[in-house]
């Protein structure tokens, strides 16, 4: 039987926009607790997106994230000695944590630039349907379709 779900811990909504994605955002770029510098580079990104597409930022925010985030996934089951791929749909608030994190890791994957500048080409990227990130859910998308046959052992 499985264990269950404890109680999460719900973020607080950020100082600038009142957003609670935001300070979701905020909270998986910092590394070792420096949040203010995780703030800095966020906030910065938001102003370069903001200049450059001429539209507020958190409606780009809002839009990359919703583009990014996968339908399906795959999961492992193992049935019968064997293990299967099977493709599962992706409940929203992992579907947005998935967003997040390959808008991230795209963005830190680029050389070159500041932070703030490849977050924010990365979040744009993401609004116009291109980019790193688009191409990890495309990919895992088209793992999923591959694997249909299996999706009868779903549970």
């Amino acid at each position: 039987m499985r264990r269950p779900v404890k109680k999460r811990n719900i973020a607080k909504p950020d100082i600038k926009y009142s957003n609670v994605l935001i300070s979701k955002l905020i909270n998986k770029i910092m590394k070792s607790g420096k949040k203010a510098i995780a703030t800095k580079i966020v906030y910065g990104a938001l102003d370069i997106i903001e200049q450059k597409t001429q539209k507020p930022p958190l409606e780009v925010f809002d839009k990359a994230l919703e583009n990014t985030g996968p339908n399906m996934e795959l999961r492992s089951r193992r049935i019968g000695g064997a293990n299967y791929q099977v493709p599962v749909e992706v409940r929203p608030e992992r579907r947005v944590a998935l967003a997040m994190r390959w808008i991230i890791e795209s963005a830190q994957s680029q050389k070159g630039k500041p932070m703030e500048e490849k977050l924010a080409e990365e979040l744009i990227n993401a609004f116009n349907n291109t980019g790193n990130a688009i191409k990890k859910k495309m990919d895992v998308h088209r793992m999923a379709e591959a694997n249909k046959a299996f999706a009868h052992f779903a549970w």
